[in-house]
């Protein structure tokens, strides 16, 4: 005698989550190619919460939390996140929203531009070894 449950037939495909027509846009979240930061504080204690990238030729830009952060850290990323896809929505180049972001002395979220802090790197990778070993 077996024990095995039918499978119920809802569940014998696999499940698989689409956005909608005319959801978020976003830039591409990776590129080998040079890019363009600048560090995240927070507001209450000015620590270190993440780096905020971005590199026109392929189109990318992300948030990268730093380690050491912590989930305040990475919570953080959805505030600039979402302001990455409103750059985007309104037809920017990643770097035109980076400068805008980095020229906002007390934007929403936790954190804020560091000022002083936006900086060249060859790749999106360095930007993330930073995050991790910071």
């Amino acid at each position: 005698m077996s024990n095995a449950q039918p499978v119920d037939p809802r569940f014998a495909e696999d499940l698989q989550f689409r956005e909608k027509p005319g959801g978020a846009v976003d830039y591409k979240d990776w590129t080998e190619k040079p890019v363009r930061y600048f560090t995240v504080v927070d507001k209450e204690n000015a620590s270190i919460l993440g780096y905020l990238w971005a590199g026109d030729e392929d189109d990318a830009a992300a948030y990268e939390p730093r380690k050491a952060g912590g989930s305040r850290a990475t919570n953080e990323g959805m505030s600039w996140i979402e302001r990455l896809r409103e750059g985007k929505a309104r037809g920017l180049r990643p770097t035109q929203v980076l400068l805008e972001l980095y020229g906002d002395p007390e934007p929403g979220g936790r954190g804020r531009p560091l000022p002083g802090s936006l900086a060249d790197a060859p790749n999106a990778a360095a930007v993330e070894a930073f995050a991790r070993s910071a």
